[in-house]
């Protein structure tokens, strides 16, 4: 369990006391940058066991609490405030989303429309018309199929190791890295587990057709990376393909190419990506990493705040950012510094 979360934990039976207005005025930014993944009612298999994606009722708890203390923005006017220092008399909002999830589609976006609400999508071209599963995905639905399953769990017992000390069981699925990707497409072959039918079945991303409707409809499609990879696994050369590639992506189809999020986190990477991405990239304006209310010794690199974690609300989780700043800042530890 990391610091944060122990803070989270101690914090919120405390902070929950107290109304918002009590925090707002420690907010340290204009505006705030919030990040979800997706929305939906149902099980998701390829997801359940990444992240704690919200219900349709708490995402639009969400907004309505949102709502009442911020004002959302688009893209266009987010840049005016970070690059001509417009101010507004609310707080502002820019509302993501990451990994091109079909659920931005077909349960999102009618609801963030009906509400005259924005968003970025940042994607992954990799898996857009459901050419792949992303690995992630692939390793919670392999957990999801095995769980309750004795045949499947018989099974995966008397699978051999990889090599590399690697024992197979429902909590090293989940820890397998970028790099060894490949091992979950051997551990589905072995379970009689086909990812190709599950996707037939069950669209998990976007399509281009849909991607196109959002953007005539005024929602941004942004670089995610390539493939979703953990960019302080990679090398400096790698970061930088990975990057180009979905950047490429984004201009031949005239989509956003000014802004990229990291995939999973920006901890560890260091200025030289940066140095090297904006050289190359003239038109890039931001990149955007997802460590909460925090200042980035980078100022092209901003930080999101996540809404997924527990059963957390919108209004706690800002409540517990803002707190959870202030104490950083005692220390001077709200900075994220870079080599």
């Amino acid at each position: 369990m990391s610091f944060k979360t122990k803070f989270f934990k101690i914090s919120n039976p405390i902070t929950k006391n107290f109304s918002f207005g009590r925090f707002s005025n420690l907010l340290p930014f204009g505006n705030q940058i919030l990040v979800y993944h997706l929305v939906s009612d149902a099980y998701l298999k390829h997801a359940k066991h990444l992240f704690p994606y919200r219900s349709v009722k708490q995402f639009e708890h969400d907004l309505d609490f949102l709502s009442k203390h911020f004002e959302f923005i688009n893209w266009e006017t987010f840049l005016k405030q970070k690059t001509e220092k417009v101010t507004t008399k609310k707080p502002t909002i820019l509302l993501t989303f990451d990994d091109g999830y079909a659920e931005f589609y077909d349960i999102i976006y009618p609801i963030l429309k009906r509400k005259g609400i924005y968003a970025v999508n940042f994607i992954n071209p990799k898996f857009i018309d459901n050419k792949e599963l992303m690995w992630r995905n692939k390793a919670s639905l392999l957990v999801s199929e095995i769980t309750g399953n004795e045949t499947l769990q018989s099974k995966i017992s008397q699978l051999p190791d990889f090599g590399n000390d690697l024992k197979i069981n429902l909590d090293s699925i989940l820890k397998i890295k970028y790099k060894n990707r490949g091992q979950l497409d051997l551990i589905a072959d072995l379970l009689e587990i086909n990812f190709d039918i599950y996707l037939k079945n069950k669209p998990v991303y976007l399509t281009t057709e849909q991607l196109l409707k959002l953007k005539n409809d005024g929602f941004g499609i942004s670089s995610h990376g390539w493939d979703h990879p953990l960019y302080n696994q990679l090398s400096l050369e790698d970061q930088l393909a990975n990057t180009q590639r979905s950047l490429d992506y984004m201009r031949e189809n005239e989509f956003l190419n000014d802004s990229f999020a990291f995939p999973f986190t920006d901890h560890l990477v260091e200025n030289q990506f940066f140095d090297s991405i904006f050289k190359r990239n003239t038109d890039l304006k931001f990149t955007f990493g997802a460590a909460g209310l925090k200042l980035d010794s980078n100022p092209k690199n901003l930080q999101r705040i996540p809404i997924e974690i527990g059963n957390y609300s919108a209004e706690e989780i800002l409540k517990n950012e803002i707190l959870y700043y202030q104490f950083l800042k005692k220390f001077n530890k709200n900075r994220i510094i870079r080599s």
